[in-house]
């Protein structure tokens, strides 16, 4: 059996301003689904993973959908040669709204 090799998760500085808005009680489902998520494969499509079909000002290429009504929004790249995922946005979808940070996205 082949030993799938683990990605190491990267958090850009701007995600600590991107929780600083989302209460404290959701923190350990945000970082343990980040790790279950993508530690491996995490450019294979599922149902709450996909790739961005436009481009984002913060340069991310997937997104995962998760937590209560999928209101959490994490936004990431790869960098399969370096077996890294960069986690470059953190956010909060409210109705037809984002919010990452103190910023409101259209979407």
């Amino acid at each position: 059996m082949v030993a799938r090799k683990c990605f190491n998760i990267i958090y850009a500085p701007s995600t600590k301003n991107h929780l600083k808005v989302i209460d404290r009680k959701y923190f350990t489902l945000i970082r343990s689904t980040i790790k279950e998520q993508l530690q491996f494969e995490p450019n294979v499509e599922t149902k709450n993973r996909k790739p961005l079909k436009r481009p984002v000002d913060f340069g991310a290429d997937w997104e995962i959908r998760f937590g209560p009504k999928n209101m959490f929004r994490v936004f990431y790249e790869t960098k399969h040669d370096l077996y890294e995922v960069d986690i470059l946005a953190i956010g909060v979808k409210m109705g037809n709204k984002l919010y990452i940070g103190n910023k409101e996205l259209s979407i």
